[in-house]
């Protein structure tokens, strides 16, 4: 039967929205969330602005404030936005690019053959979303300046005095009324600043922030300049490690319009390194570039392997599993028109970018090879070593494999499984013990949730990277394979995993803390592409449980026990128990406030920024000592929560 129309819906019904009105309706379309990532995306649209004149060859510095009253501020030394007027919009170029909605000199090619910020609503989307705004342009021998006030000039476009600089300057103001959390995560920032530095060789940047959060322990003043860009970042990737040859190597090159950077040092490790960037923009998912690199490593060096004699006739070639371990790279490609796929869209797919990166990256390589014959040998002893302890660990591995049967086929006996059967639909709690296993198995929702509880500390993967025989020799991890059903390692495959919610539930104390990141290094490491996807998340169990009368409230964290105590202070009685094990909790309690997707709280796992990862996993979880105790001597007085 055909479904009847509503009555009265008619064409006055349909909603036209103006100008950048949209933006405001819908915000989370623009710059993802208005939570804190969406209020940084903010500063991250106006830099990228700046860093396309970077690119094209204009600007050399970037400063960026944040002051006490929450302005920021983004100042380059870049050609100023046009301000003559615009032959379609009839008004200032600065007018049409600071609100109007893909408009700007990224689209025909003229002005920008590379850019970053590729879909012209940087500006216009900041603007939008700013209680305030003013830009400042210095070109053609004056200062130019117009404000703004959630996305509609106040003002005219001013021209005022003359000067002999040139650039751009925005400042805005967040607006409450959509950012309704104002908040910085400063890490955060500065290691994308500092990325920034990275990708884009003798750009200066500066940072400083007056904002109150910073207060407390100074103002913030960065700078980042790095003269020889991802060559640089290589040899910081490996600070903390013994490297193969002593400095990296280093090779850029455009070809048909696209400009590829490669750095590359080999360290003692056992771990690939390898971060791939297109534009400026991290792409943890790789792409077409990434393939192409990954390609002439492996042909290059098994040339060089044969030519040189290292290898003989009737020996097989170097896999790319070889050439990669212990391999610190860096390639970064900057085109006209990048098309990004891919499950979060950080996917590069420009077919002709493959053999693009391969031509440059095999011409480069080669050329190093024979120009430094030492670090040539000590590059194919390292990758030698690999190849054969690749084929002993691959027997150690198919022996544990058929051991213990883990071939996908059969789940874990420990393994509460749910009904459904649509991965989308579908839960996987990993609990800490045997006691919280029980309470969350009787709790759970059977119907969607699946429990798995681990017994012990799991095995540290960082250790063993080299041995994954070991990694699957450990029960416990197998169980997890198992049950999550995409393999591990190499052979993960994300389209084949059964649960699209991964939660990690411990318990709030030391030793839940160190599951949890053995847990976290262990899906970092073996399956990566599992974060990428957003399947993986925390729990949030509460601290406390506070009872006046028959008045119960749950606190996640100091501030709300202090809150319910301060509400109960007049009520005699009060109950407060603090719950340092997840076992501790009776069932309902443990759904009510822990599993209930109506009521619970869960982080999920995201990687903000794959460098700053990489490198806390291989200081904190590996074997090497020296970086760790400079860590936590640096981190020391800032430690919370120290159970003693």
């Amino acid at each position: 039967m055909q479904q009847q129309m509503p009555a009265g819906y008619t064409s006055k019904d349909i909603r036209v929205l103006e100008g950048l009105e949209a933006v405001r309706v819908r915000p989370g379309m623009y710059i993802g969330s208005t939570d804190q990532r969406g209020l940084q995306h903010l500063i991250y649209e106006v830099l990228d602005n700046a860093v396309d004149e970077a690119m094209a060859g204009y600007c050399d510095r970037v400063d960026i404030s944040l002051d006490k009253d929450g302005l920021i501020t983004v100042a380059d030394n870049g050609r100023g936005i046009p301000v003559d007027v615009h032959p379609t919009t009839g008004r200032s170029g600065l007018e049409t690019v600071m609100t109007t909605l893909h408009a700007g000199g990224k689209f025909g090619g003229g002005a920008y053959k590379v850019s970053g910020g590729l879909h012209g609503v940087g500006g216009s989307v900041v603007n939008a979303l700013s209680v305030y705004l003013k830009a400042q342009v210095q070109r053609d021998g004056y200062v130019y300046h117009q404000e703004y006030k959630q996305g509609a000039p106040t003002s005219d476009v001013v021209q005022s005095k003359k000067t002999k600089e040139h650039g751009t300057t925005i400042s805005f103001k967040p607006d409450p009324a959509m950012f309704p959390i104002i908040e910085y995560d400063f890490e955060t920032l500065v290691s994308h600043f500092k990325e920034i530095g990275y990708l884009n060789k003798g750009l200066e940047i500066n940072f400083t922030s007056q904002w109150h959060e910073t207060q407390r322990n100074g103002d913030i003043e960065r700078t980042y300049f790095f003269d020889s860009g991802i060559a640089n970042l290589v040899r910081n990737v490996n600070r903390n490690r013994k490297v193969v040859q002593k400095e990296p190597f280093y090779y850029e090159k455009t070809l048909d319009d696209i400009a590829v950077e490669v750095a590359i040092q080999y360290n003692d490790g056992f771990a690939e390194t390898v971060f791939s960037f297109a534009n400026c923009i991290n792409t943890p998912e790789g792409g077409t570039h990434l393939t192409g690199f990954r390609s002439a490593l492996t042909r290059v060096i098994n040339d060089y392997t044969r030519r040189k004699g290292f290898i003989k006739e009737d020996q097989p070639n170097l896999t790319g599993e070889d050439v990669r371990e212990g391999l610190a790279a860096v390639v970064s490609v900057k085109l006209t028109d990048p098309q990004f796929e891919g499950q979060t869209k950080t996917k590069l797919g420009n077919a002709d970018v493959r053999g693009i990166v391969e031509s440059v990256v095999a011409e480069g390589l080669t050329r190093y090879l024979e120009a430094n014959p030492a670090s040539g040998k000590l590059i194919v002893d390292k990758c030698l070593t690999s190849q054969r302890a690749r084929e002993a660990a691959k027997k150690a591995r198919d022996l544990v494999i058929r051991k213990n049967a883990l071939d996908g086929s059969s789940l874990p006996g420990k393994l509460a499984d749910c009904a459904e059967r649509d991965p989308a639909k579908s839960e996987l709690y990993i609990v800490e013990g045997e006691s919280a296993g029980g309470s969350a198995k009787m709790g759970r929702d059977r119907s969607f949730q699946a429990i798995l509880p681990l017994k012990g500390k799991i095995l540290n993967v960082e250790r063993v990277l080299q041995q994954p025989d070991k990694i699957l020799a450990h029960e416990e991890i197998r169980c997890m394979i198992a049950a999550l059903g995409a393999g591990e390692g190499e052979e993960f495959d994300a389209s084949k995993i059964r649960y699209h919610k991964i939660i990690i539930m411990t318990d709030a104390d030391v030793d839940g803390s160190h599951i949890r990141t053995l847990i976290l290094t262990f899906f970092y490491r073996r399956m990566q592409p599992l974060i990428h996807g957003g399947f993986l998340y925390i729990a949030q169990p509460p601290l406390y449980r506070v009872q006046a009368g028959r008045d119960v409230n749950y606190a996640y964290n100091e501030e709300q026990k202090d809150v319910l105590m301060a509400k109960f202070e007049r009520r005699r009685g009060i109950q407060v128990q603090r719950y340092k094990g997840l076992g501790e909790m009776n069932p309902d309690q443990l759904w009510e406030t822990t599993m209930n997707p109506d009521t619970r709280q869960m982080l999920q796992v995201n990687i903000d920024n794959l460098i700053e990862s990489d490198d806390v996993f291989t200081t904190l979880m590996s074997e090497v000592v020296a970086p760790r105790k400079s860590f936590i001597q640096a981190h020391a007085r800032s430690v919370k929560n120290l159970d003693v």
